[in-house]
């Protein structure tokens, strides 16, 4: 799987309002204190706002705040508002592709891996990522030893 630069910054933005007890934060404050770029970071709040995850106070105590509690607001829910859906295959949602012959059975490999992406980033909230206490089958995949271990490219 693939996370944007644009995915990994608004959650690193996010988890920044979270932390931040509720008060407004202005998106160039956001973007100093992760060291991110201004503009993208300030793209990216407008976005987060028209779908619902932060709101914006003008003013000169004005600034961005989460729109609902770090616990309702899933890793899944910004890939899915920033990116889209969490798996596709050539823009369809796997359990719309269909295969024939010795393919016949991908789309099987294809909704298990939507399934098991699922399974970690619908679970993981702002609050649990802030906490370090993250669900326990995912704080399993973290333990084995092989999770942090990069594969070589290509057959193994």
């Amino acid at each position: 799987m693939y996370i944007s630069a644009r995915v990994d910054y608004a959650t690193r933005v996010l988890l920044t309002l979270a932390a931040s007890d509720g008060r407004p934060i202005r998106g160039e404050t956001l973007a100093t204190e992760q060291s991110l770029p201004v503009r993208m970071v300030e793209n990216t709040l407008v976005d987060l706002r028209r779908a619902g995850l932060v709101t914006s106070q003008r003013g000169t105590d004005g600034g961005y705040r989460l729109a609902k509690p770090a616990s309702a607001i899933s890793i899944a829910d910004i890939i899915r508002t920033l990116e889209g859906p969490l798996a596709e295959v050539h823009g369809l949602r796997p359990d719309q592709r269909s295969y024939d012959g010795p393919a016949e059975h991908l789309q099987d490999v294809w909704v298990a891996l939507r399934a098991a992406m699922r399974s970690v980033l619908e679970t993981v909230t702002l609050d649990k990522v802030l906490t370090g206490k993250l669900p326990p089958p995912v704080a399993k995949l973290i333990a084995e030893p092989d999770a942090w271990a990069p594969r070589p490219l290509g057959p193994r």
